[in-house]
């Protein structure tokens, strides 16, 4: 039981990484609007967004962004971010101790 914990958390720990280039990838694309990954980088960048897109859209459907004056905050990112910890958590509980 334990490995099964351990290789349930090691996933979500990647995907919590994941979660962590496609921030880093948006605040990029938000400071340099010209900026267009290209080569490698845009193999890369592609997987971030097919591996978070799924998640993050299917969140945005029930907790559409905060919407405040000309700003949207994106609360879905957040609230699956808050999630996936807190199941790491729980898992590693279950699982590992």
């Amino acid at each position: 039981m334990a490995v099964l914990g351990i290789i349930l958390s090691t996933l979500i720990s990647i995907y919590l990484l994941v979660l962590l280039a496609r921030v880093i990838i948006d605040l990029v694309t938000i400071a340099a609007r010209d900026w267009r990954p290209s080569g490698a980088l845009l193999v890369i960048v592609n997987i971030v967004y097919a591996l978070t897109d799924p998640i993050l859209n299917l969140v945005r459907k029930i907790i559409p962004p905060l919407r405040l004056g000309g700003i949207a905050i994106d609360i879905g990112f957040i609230v699956v971010f808050i999630v996936l910890q807190i199941l790491n958590g729980i898992i590693l509980r279950i699982f590992v101790s």
